[in-house]
């Protein structure tokens, strides 16, 4: 998919303690996510849009996931319209699970496959 000048990284690149915003809806969320993430999803962004911008930090980036990372790159783009520093995680969670990191149910819990 193009969606024009999207900056992506590699779920490897992601610091941990980074702001990672996940728009995946809310029964992806449920089913595991990362620990930490900021979630919105993406039915909901726009009105709920002031919750992110109460936890940006300066120009830190905003990391930005979904499940393949379709609709993290339409986040993504949107935000950078917006004057946001924000890039999307390639891949989304399915490489971000793959590549071992770490995930939590809805309750809290670890994450088990």
């Amino acid at each position: 998919m193009d969606f024009g000048q999207v900056l992506q990284v590699d779920v490897s690149q992601v610091p941990e303690g980074g702001l990672l915003l996940d728009v995946r809806e809310n029964d992806e969320w449920a089913a595991g996510h990362a620990e930490g993430a900021l979630h919105i999803p993406m039915s909901d962004f726009v009105a709920r849009y002031p919750e992110l911008t109460e936890r940006i930090d300066g120009d830190a980036p905003v990391f930005v996931i979904c499940r393949s990372g379709g609709r993290s790159a339409q986040v993504t783009q949107y935000l950078r319209q917006q004057g946001v520093t924000a890039v999307n995680v390639d891949g989304g969670m399915g490489a971000w699970q793959s590549a071992g990191r770490p995930m939590v149910a809805e309750n809290g819990a670890a994450y088990v496959k």
